[in-house]
């Protein structure tokens, strides 16, 4: 598991970018549901931040369902919950839509030059 931190003023707080990236690793499929993830010290000590960082990334991710943690055992990629993965992609998308948008109105571009522009795109999926 591969694990970038950028610490780079004006970025996310560190266990905001770990949460981040272990999501994405789970949503995109390269982590399934039961894999081990490391320990919170062993991630702590191969990134080289603190035990507390690791353990407030898994304790947010475990609050989001997307790890449980057993006592002793470690923690493992929860079972997907289908319907909050979707939920969690729509987001980025509706993030992704809006910076267009906002793009849209300084530039001057309309809703239906806006509309034709990712029907085009879309469809070359």
């Amino acid at each position: 598991m591969d694990i970038i931190i950028s610490n780079s003023s004006g970025k996310r707080p560190i266990y905001e970018q770990i949460t981040s990236q272990i999501k994405n690793l789970i949503i995109s499929g390269e982590l399934n549901a039961g894999d081990a993830l490391p320990s919170m010290r062993l991630l702590a000590k191969e990134l080289r931040i603190s035990v507390i960082t690791t353990k407030r990334a898994y304790e947010d991710l475990e609050r989001d369902g997307f790890i449980t943690t057993m006592t002793g055992k470690g923690s493992f990629v929860a079972g997907k919950n289908l319907e909050f993965i979707r939920e969690e992609q729509m987001k980025i998308v509706e993030d992704y839509l809006q910076k267009a948008v906002d793009a849209a109105h300084k530039s001057s571009i309309s809703l239906e030059e806006l509309h034709d522009m990712l029907t085009i795109l879309y469809q070359e999926e």
